[in-house]
């Protein structure tokens, strides 16, 4: 499995397709500006809201879940990367955060 670190996700965020697979609740409180939101327990029925032409970096708290979705979309055919530390080390380094609902 691919995976970066949230240093290099910083480097390229606003140019690539960032898919926030945690629950809604931890979504509003802040996400990567742009990224999507298909919390983990319905990859499996979403996945065709993720484009599968361009690699997909997939991120969670801590890099646990997304490692999971990873797991799963590869097995779809998917170019994807983790991000390992996920969002947790996204807010850490100070990195911009968006609140609500929206990417």
């Amino acid at each position: 499995m691919q995976e970066i670190s949230a240093v290099e996700l910083m480097a390229i965020y606003k140019n690539v397709s960032i898919v926030d697979v945690r629950e809604m609740d931890e979504y509003i409180d802040g996400h990567v500006p742009g990224a999507k939101h298909i919390p983990l327990s319905t990859i499996p029925v979403r996945n065709n809201e993720i484009d599968k032409s361009v690699k997909n970096y997939v991120i969670c708290e801590a890099g646990g879940r997304s490692a999971q979705a990873c797991a799963f979309l590869e097995q779809q055919g998917f170019d994807v990367v983790n991000i390992a530390g996920g969002t947790g080390s996204w807010r850490m380094m100070g990195a911009p955060l968006n609140t609500g609902e929206q990417a």
